[in-house]
């Protein structure tokens, strides 16, 4: 269906919780890499394009206002799925231009607005760590790349959820799995983390209105609970999360998330949560929080965690205190009921949108084909609020 009046939409990009994306692949091959890569050298970023000197910053960014995402002061409501990689590791790796763009392209005839997209999916061949979990360099071809990604995003306003590291970096297999591990149990590690690739991301991207909020991690649960990837302690994890996040604030306006793999861990009606304002700011101080909630769910999850399409945030266990969506969910599962009426059921029990995974089908959990009559539906329901 053409989009024929302006109506948000999201698009998230992350791994499918029911069928993890692959926890190893060969290092990719790039273009060299640059010695240690500072916040001056990289925050001089590309010259702005034609396309954002078009573009009024200021109404056009997302914003959070209370529990609302705003866009020029009009509530909005993210109409989403996931769009994680086309080949893995693809920034600084076999990025493909016509791929984003086409398929970008395409998102916002849908209606589609937004896309969260992995831009490391396990990479050391991306940001290169020593044994003791020190940043010794990021890739040259990595910020090129991404500066491709946000001119395509701004051309086709699909506003990007970056997702800046997966629990697949922390996997068995994977060659730098030891090193991610070092680098978050280490003050030095994290401080070289955000110094040498968190601040440079938010200065070469900050003034794009596209970039709509930073996610810092896909699905830490699996990092703290499965032993394949490390069972690293949620002291260790939100620590890096708590300075992440300071930074950002720090040094931009954008918004802050983590894609938690489900409730459990952000809530106080399970098992604590452990991305609260309080917890973060008594390890990284004021600066320290998330401003949006993003679990993710999954059909598994249902019997012992509940399920958000059939009830509010707050009853889900969430603390009403931030904008809330379903980070990643399955376009096809085995519960009988169609995406359209999970979609609309998060609408209609107040949250802030859904992100269905994934758009462009990298695993059996679907694709746009199957999503299409969700986000047409929704696209339809919004124009008509």
């Amino acid at each position: 269906m053409k989009r024929t009046v302006p109506v948000l939409t999201a698009l998230l990009l992350t791994a499918c919780s029911a069928a993890p994306a692959p926890a190893e692949t060969a290092p990719v091959t790039t273009a060299e890499t640059a010695p240690a890569v500072t916040s001056e050298s990289v925050s001089e970023s590309t010259s702005e394009t034609s396309i954002l000197a078009s573009i009024d910053y200021d109404s056009t960014v997302v914003r959070v206002d209370g529990t609302r995402f705003t866009v020029n002061g009009e509530e909005i409501w993210i109409n989403g799925v996931n769009t994680p990689w086309d080949k893995w590791n693809d920034f600084g790796g076999a990025f493909n231009e016509s791929f984003w763009d086409e398929h970008f392209a395409m998102l916002h005839e849908e209606g589609v607005n937004a896309s969260r997209v992995w831009v490391n999916c396990n990479g050391m061949s991306i940001v290169k760590l020593d044994a003791d979990g020190i940043v010794t360099s990021v890739s040259k071809k990595h910020w090129t790349d991404l500066d491709k990604l946000f001119e395509i995003a701004a051309k086709h306003e699909i506003y990007l959820m970056p997702t800046l590291l997966s629990f697949d970096h922390f996997k068995e297999g994977n060659q730098g799995a030891k090193n991610w591990r070092a680098m978050v149990q280490s003050e030095a590690g994290i401080q070289s983390y955000v110094d040498k690739y968190v601040i440079p991301f938010v200065e070469r991207y900050g003034d794009n209105p596209y970039l709509w909020c930073i996610d810092l991690m896909n699905e830490p649960d699996w990092v703290k609970e499965n032993k394949e990837c490390g069972q690293v302690g949620w002291e260790y994890l939100c620590n890096f999360f708590a300075h992440e996040a300071a930074a950002i604030h720090e040094h931009s306006d954008e918004l802050v998330t983590v894609g938690a793999g489900m409730i459990k861990y952000n809530s106080d009606k399970f098992d604590g949560n452990y991305f609260s304002d309080e917890f973060l700011q008594s390890l990284a101080g004021e600066g320290a929080y998330l401003d949006v909630w993003s679990p993710h769910y999954y059909l598994w999850q249902k019997s012992f965690l509940g399920c958000p399409f059939e009830t509010d945030p707050v009853s889900y266990g969430l603390d009403g205190l931030k904008p809330a969506v379903i980070g990643e969910c399955a376009i096809m599962d085995d519960s009988g009921v169609p995406i359209k009426d999970s979609y609309i059921g998060a609408y209609e029990h107040g949250w802030n949108g859904v992100m269905a995974w994934t758009s462009n089908g990298v695993d059996d959990c679907g694709s746009m084909e199957q999503l299409e009559e969700a986000v047409n539906a929704m696209d339809e329901k919004l124009k008509n609020a």
